[in-house]
């Protein structure tokens, strides 16, 4: 897939073209750990008002007491650290009810989820869903393409994605070399998995400049 840059207006036009469908879009956004998903995400969210509304596959992770069970605390972010089902199940409800969805909700600050955080009327005809796993092949992540109407991957500098997702982990209490070390090794893993998914999305769009995102 050829790579393409776009204006954050471009974008926003794109995605206006999902809401005036006449029926509920779903647009995926996909990237690595700090490729400036969630930043995109508000973004269109916020321009688009009341039309458009934002549940995160982050919401599914696992409680941090799950996780120490399943022995997986250090790998956080992996596939199998998430209920990909339920999250498969909340997108299906989207797209085929007509009644109120609630969806949770992640709290960076306190490294969990918060169940029924997220309100999804049915009246809103657009939601935007972003994660790391929306295009992987495995069960079940491989029914999120099939739900979702469009899929745009994000591809920022990789120098610059590492720094901000530092920068992410050490205003949440890790030190320097503990942020450096999570950014460069469970994460990295995990991004060079989201990597090998690009194809697969509908839009690839390289070093969006992300501060003229925030509306």
């Amino acid at each position: 897939m050829t790579a393409t840059s776009l204006t954050f207006d471009e974008l926003l036009t794109r995605a206006e073209s999902l809401v005036t469908r006449g029926r509920r879009s779903i647009l995926g956004i996909v990237g690595a750990p700090a490729a400036g998903k969630t930043t995109l995400a508000r973004g269109l969210a916020d321009a688009l008002g009341n039309r458009a509304v934002v549940v995160g596959m982050d919401g599914f992770h696992l409680a941090q007491v799950e996780l120490q069970r399943l022995g997986r605390t250090e790998r956080k972010g992996a596939p199998d650290t998430f209920d990909a089902f339920g999250y498969v199940s909340v997108l299906r409800r989207i797209r085929e009810t007509e009644d109120t969805v609630y969806a949770p909700l992640f709290r960076r600050e306190i490294e969990e989820p918060i169940a029924g955080a997220v309100c999804v009327p049915p009246e809103v005809p657009l939601v935007i869903t972003e994660g790391n796993y929306l295009l992987v092949d495995e069960s079940p992540w491989c029914d999120v393409r099939g739900l979702v109407d469009e899929v745009w991957y994000l591809r920022p500098d990789e120098q610059e994605r590492i720094e901000r997702l530092v920068t992410r982990h050490r205003r949440y209490g890790r030190t320097l070399v503990e942020a450096r070390g999570r950014a460069l090794g469970s994460d990295q893993r995990n991004a060079d998995l989201i990597e090998t998914t690009a194809a697969k999305a509908d839009l690839l769009l390289e070093n969006l400049p992300l501060q003229n995102f925030v509306i």
